[in-house]
């Protein structure tokens, strides 16, 4: 696997490392190589491709406290990164998602092992050490590739990782923050190594040759990130809706369907939630518009697997969310 350097060591926003992302899957090539690349951004908080902004990410604080808000194009949940962490993209040849995301988890696994960390994996999306989750990720395709991208918790200030993302109040936040402290394992509890030392042993143990971008290649990848930095994109679109049904389903995820409805049929649909996309959510929605919100006709409407557009999902759970 080949390491993405860039000719200038410098911190930019979290967006541009989306972008190259996204540049290195569709304009780097080197045989059947894998490519990796760590990255470490101010503070910012990261949502999912599927979330709505408001209702996950506290925008005040977030203002208060000169914490960057950017959309991804992953599903999954909100994220809050600093300096004092890792970011983790990996990006290979595959249209098979589940494949790489497994492939991915492991090679994280493994390397924490060689540390002497009793690392091991969740069926969803988290490295955990013991109970403690030290790692979320998340991974969607671009045609012929795949990308995954995680937090590593080196260390993080757990005060803006829980502001971010609930409510202000600061007895609020010192509950959260030693709620969310049980949960979670920061690295540096666990290793001698120092950040950079971490990220040099990851990066030996990882890849076996470098790749250092040009200044076009830069250039390039700014362009993509145009995108990322839109209204659009950061607000993303939720048109009107008249019916709202929200889950929790196991090994998926929140989900939270919006359908605007007349007459007992749907006419528009949208789905958000902390889910993960494997495939076209819109195939999935598009095969819902014109039929009516009953089990049969939603039975005959929904291809046999659903699974292969959203993780984990099985057919009757969507059913179950959509009548309930």
């Amino acid at each position: 696997m080949k390491y993405i350097a860039l000719p200038e060591d410098r911190v930019r926003r979290l967006t541009f490392y989306l972008a190259m992302e996204e540049y290195v899957a569709r304009h780097v090539n080197d045989d059947d190589e894998d490519f990796f690349f760590m990255w470490q951004v101010s503070p910012t908080v990261i949502f999912g491709r599927n979330q709505v902004i408001e209702a996950e990410v506290n925008l005040d604080y977030c203002r208060r406290h000169g914490i960057q808000t950017y959309r991804r194009k992953s599903g999954g949940g909100c994220v809050y990164a600093d300096m004092s962490n890792v970011m983790f993209s990996y990006i290979t040849k595959s249209d098979n998602v589940n494949l790489t995301f497994n492939r991915y988890i492991n090679m994280v696994v493994l390397v924490l092992r060689k540390l002497g960390v009793d690392a091991g994996s969740t069926g969803r999306n988290d490295v955990m050490i013991g109970d403690r989750k030290v790692s979320g990720n998340a991974f969607y395709h671009i045609p012929g590739h795949s990308i995954v991208h995680g937090t590593m918790l080196y260390d993080t200030c757990m005060e803006h990782m829980v502001g971010a993302i609930t409510p202000s109040d600061q007895k609020l936040i010192a509950k959260g923050v030693k709620s969310v402290r049980q949960h979670i394992a920061l690295l540096k509890d666990y290793i001698t190594l120092s950040l950079d030392e971490f990220k040099a042993f990851v990066r030996e143990n990882l890849c076996d040759g470098e790749i250092m971008l040009t200044d076009s290649d830069v250039q390039a990848i700014e362009d993509i990130e145009k995108e990322y930095l839109t209204e659009a994109f950061i607000y993303g679109n939720n048109p009107a809706y008249t019916v709202v049904k929200r889950s929790r389903i196991e090994g998926v995820g929140e989900m939270e369907a919006r359908i605007e409805v007349k007459n007992g049929v749907v006419k528009a649909m949208n789905l958000v939630g902390d889910y993960f996309l494997v495939g076209e959510v819109d195939r999935l929605i598009g095969s819902l518009v014109g039929v009516r919100l009953t089990r049969e006709d939603l039975e005959e409407a929904l291809p046999e697997r659903v699974d292969d557009v959203v993780r984990h999902l099985e057919k009757e759970d969507f059913i179950q969310l959509l009548l309930q």
